[in-house]
């Protein structure tokens, strides 16, 4: 097998890669890091020193491809199936990207930035960072609403690498500034997400660690 993954089942961004494979049944090896076990992070370390994941190593490339778009992007080009997750166009694929950039910036960011400041100390939360990611939140909401008004998918009819992205962002945000009854056209998206098989399957195997996510 020529591709593996370093990953974490609980992580959005791998989450996001994980739509892309499971959309084209795109074979892989799984290699999940526990950051938080000694021995599992600094195996993890040796391979890609940043210590961030996701990260795709071929063998058969001789490749390491670090960063979520990045790796779905090598993987339409080098390794592409029936879902093309990336357009040909050049006029479709920069929007693409555009809405791609989008949920990751501005929905799944302010999203970790409110999650991580309750792993904080005591004392040294940063209240005013995770007032300004709301913000930030709230008016993606706003705009993703009204894009959704006429779209099926981020880019329109077609699913694409801005959906593997906007899966798990919107996923994690419904979670800590739930949607309600606001923003119906993104519930409505997001449920069409999470009845997408690809992403389906993602959620349910992070299920054993939803523990790890702070209430």
């Amino acid at each position: 097998m020529s591709l593996k993954l370093y990953f974490h089942p609980l992580s959005s961004f791998c989450q996001k890669v994980l739509t892309a494979l499971y959309e084209n049944g795109t074979p892989f090896e799984p290699a999940l890091v526990d950051l938080g076990e000694e021995t599992s992070r600094n195996a993890f370390l040796k391979v890609w020193p940043i210590g961030k994941f996701p990260v795709l190593a071929d063998a058969e490339r001789g490749m390491l491809v670090p960063e979520s778009s990045i790796i779905i992007e090598y993987l339409a080009q080098h390794y592409p199936g029936k879902v093309t997750l990336v357009p040909a166009g050049a006029d479709l694929a920069w929007q693409m990207r555009l809405e791609d950039r989008f949920y990751d910036l501005y929905v799944n960011v302010p999203v970790q930035k409110i999650v991580t400041n309750k792993f904080r100390p005591a004392g040294q939360g940063d209240a005013f960072g995770v007032e300004h990611a709301k913000g930030v939140l709230q008016t993606s909401y706003g705009m993703i609403e009204q894009k959704m008004a006429t779209r099926t998918w981020a880019t329109g009819e077609a699913f694409s690498m801005a959906d593997c992205a906007a899966a798990p962002a919107l996923f994690y945000a419904n979670l800590v500034l739930p949607l309600g009854d606001t923003y119906p056209n993104t519930v409505a998206y997001l449920d069409r997400l999470m009845k997408r098989p690809s992403f389906a399957r993602v959620v349910e195997e992070a299920k054993p660690y939803f523990a790890m996510f702070p209430g």
